[in-house]
Parts: C-alpha cells; sequence; structure tokens
C-alpha cells in the first residue's frame, strides 16, 4: 500500500499462521496520538450511512461506548443515505481534525474519494463492514464474512425445499451501491448455481431493493406475485428489512408463512417474525464484538500502534487487510442459543405475545 505500512514479515511461516501485521507510519507528527503520546485525547470520526434502522443505532452506540471506555472521543455523523452529504460529513470531520475515520459508506464507491481527502491529511481510515473501493488508501477492513452470510442464507433454502422436484424461488437483493449486497449475492451464488443448473431450483423473479428500503422489497414481491400468483416456494430476501417489505405483500395474498422468507440482521422483529412463523431464518451477526473490534482498532490506528489483520479483501485497487467477526444462522430452534444467550435481545422481547404455554422453556 505504497508508503503507508511497515509490512513486517517476521517469517514466512509466522505470517502464515498470524496473518499481516500492519502499523500506520506516516502519520502527522504534530499530533500526540498519532505518535502514541498518552496525554492525546484520541478524537474518532464515525460517519453513518443511516441511523433510520435499528441495526445502524446499536452499531453507533456499541462502538462509542466502546471508545469511550478507552479515553477515546467519537464524532458521530449519519448521511441519510446519501452520498453527498456523507463527502460532507467526512469533510467536516477531516476539518476538526480526527485522528482516525470510521465509515460505514452508502456508496462504497463514491466514499473512495472521502478516503482519498483523508489521505492527503494524514488521517487513518477503517472501512466497517461495508468495503470502500475505489481507493489506493484504504488502510483497513472491519467486517463480517458476507459472502458466507450469502451463502448460509442459500444453503438454508436448499435445505427446506429439498423434497420439491423443482423448487420456485424469488430473489431479492439489497441495494446496488452497497458492495455488501454484492457479496451476499456472490454467496448465495455460490451455492445456488449447481441446483438452478439442474433444474432443482427456478429463479422465477430477481430484483435489486435500492436503498434496502422495505417497501421496495414489497413492490418487487408484489410484482413478482401479479406475474406468477403463489407459484413461489421461497423468497431469498437479503436481509430482514427487505423480508419484512416480503412477508407484507405475502400478507396481503394471504401466503404468509406458507411461503418461506430467509433475512439477515438478527433485527427483533425478524426474530418474532420467525416465532410466529412468517420468516423462516435471519443470520446473526454479533454487532457488540464488532463495535467493539473496530472501536479498538481504530484506536490502535490513531495510536500508530501495530494491528494484525489475518485476511485481506481486494476493493478493486489493492488488497485491503481485513479482520472479519463469525456469523451464525438462526432458526426459531435456535434462538435461544444465539441472540437471546448473547443479550442481543432479551427472552420476554422476543416472546412478547407469545402465551407462556407455548414459550420454549429459559435457559
Amino acid at each position: 500500500m505504497n508508503a503507508r505500512y511497515l509490512f513486517m514479515i517476521l517469517s514466512f511461516v509466522l505470517s502464515v499462521l498470524i496473518g499481516t501485521v500492519i502499523a500506520r507510519q506516516d502519520v502527522d507528527q504534530g499530533q500526540s496520538a498519532r505518535k502514541g503520546g498518552p496525554d492525546h485525547e484520541i478524537l474518532i470520526g464515525l460517519s453513518l450511512d443511516t441511523l433510520q434502522e435499528a441495526r445502524w443505532q446499536r452499531d453507533r452506540d456499541l462502538f462509542v461506548g466502546s471508545a469511550e471506555s478507552m479515553g477515546a472521543k467519537v464524532l458521530v455523523q449519519a448521511a441519510n443515505s446519501n452520498a453527498n452529504k456523507q463527502m460532507t460529513d467526512i469533510s467536516g470531520l477531516i476539518s476538526r481534525g480526527v485522528d482516525v475515520l470510521v465509515i460505514v459508506p452508502y456508496d462504497g464507491k463514491a466514499m473512495g474519494a472521502a478516503v482519498d481527502l483523508a489521505e492527503k491529511s494524514n488521517i487513518p481510515t477503517i472501512a466497517y463492514d461495508r468495503l470502500i473501493t475505489n481507493t489506493n488508501h484504504l488502510d483497513l477492513y472491519v467486517t463480517f464474512d458476507n459472502i458466507k452470510v450469502g451463502e448460509a442464507q442459500a444453503q438454508f433454502l436448499v435445505d427446506a425445499v429439498q423434497a420439491k422436484p423443482t423448487a420456485k424461488i424469488a430473489r431479492i437483493y439489497g441495494a446496488p451501491t452497497d458492495n455488501n449486497a454484492k457479496l451476499f449475492k456472490e454467496g448465495q451464488d455460490n451455492v445456488l448455481k449447481p441446483y438452478i443448473a439442474s433444474g432443482r431450483i427456478q429463479v422465477l423473479h430477481e430484483d435489486w431493493a435500492e436503498e434496502w428500503k422495505p417497501e421496495n422489497a414489497k413492490r418487487i414481491m408484489s410484482a413478482a406475485i401479479t406475474k406468477y400468483g403463489n407459484e413461489f416456494d421461497a423468497v431469498l430476501a437479503s436481509n430482514d428489512g427487505t423480508a419484512g417489505g416480503v412477508i407484507r405483500s405475502l400478507e396481503e395474498e394471504g401466503l404468509a408463512g406458507k411461503v418461506l422468507v430467509t433475512g439477515q440482521d438478527a433485527e427483533l422483529v425478524a426474530i418474532q417474525r420467525i416465532v410466529a412463523g412468517t420468516q423462516a431464518m435471519t443470520v446473526y451477526k454479533p454487532v457488540s464484538k464488532l463495535a467493539t473490534m473496530a472501536a479498538e482498532l481504530a484506536v490502535k490506528l490513531a495510536q500508530a500502534r501495530p494491528i494484525v489483520a489475518k485476511d485481506e479483501l481486494h476493493n478493486g485497487r489493492i488488497s485491503v487487510p481485513a479482520v472479519y467477526v463469525p456469523i451464525f444462522s438462526v432458526t426459531r430452534d435456535r434462538i435461544l442459543d444465539t441472540v437471546i444467550k448473547d443479550g442481543f435481545h432479551s427472552y420476554d422481547d422476543v416472546y412478547k405475545g407469545v402465551l407462556e404455554a407455548e414459550r420454549p422453556p429459559q435457559r
């Protein structure tokens, strides 16, 4: 990555077993935090695509809490799913002298320019959960393995419909501006391709839900039902928001609970839908671990301390050091052992409105 890092190769074996050790060296020597000065209060800029979803509100709160526990201060901006506003937000954070930038991009390609702008001020950057492309200067990517997310969704679907000679499905992808949506699709394709090629699975309808909005997913599903009626066995929805839109469309046609629907993010409403039987599964991504790890890495980058990254992902220009957090499939019988066990949702919230006799015993 040009002269931005000192890549310390301890030995060939160590590099394979441990990963890449990076330490940002081209820091602004006028700021003691970037020299590792203990008396400088670290200032982190957190630029979010949106705060309109519960998922991102949780990320913000966990990240800020973790960073503050380490003595750092966090400036938070939310772009309301607007690339121009996010660019303006990041320019403002740079002007305020942040020591490191953590970015959840609305448009991964457009935010490449923001990373380049930060580079001119010697500010290191971390892409959080969504990859930033179109730049040679991204320092780190902290995320879940989004290809594995797509594989988990598709494998669940395949297992659920295997008894049918031919399963007819709809595929609803995420925002075309979000690189993660493409990775989810790639993972889904890895599993589905042989079944589609053999005719075991037939994709009747597919489309991209702009901005991940549930209403766009509902519109796509309604169009599919108008064309194909009640022929669908399953809908491969890429997240819980789009799953919610799909299920509203199915409810209008009296099909909710009869058509399998996947999801992702383990949102409370999605877990409640799984309990009710209108959604079949979701993918739980432990946000608390992601946010805590990202905060710790942001502080280290601000202090020019070494970071170990065991993986990397090519962003179209360079291989970006990456740190992955594991993911888990959640079905009705795994709710207690995943989201409730981790404290992601409470037992009472998940089973709100469910009769005591129909609730599973708490563990």
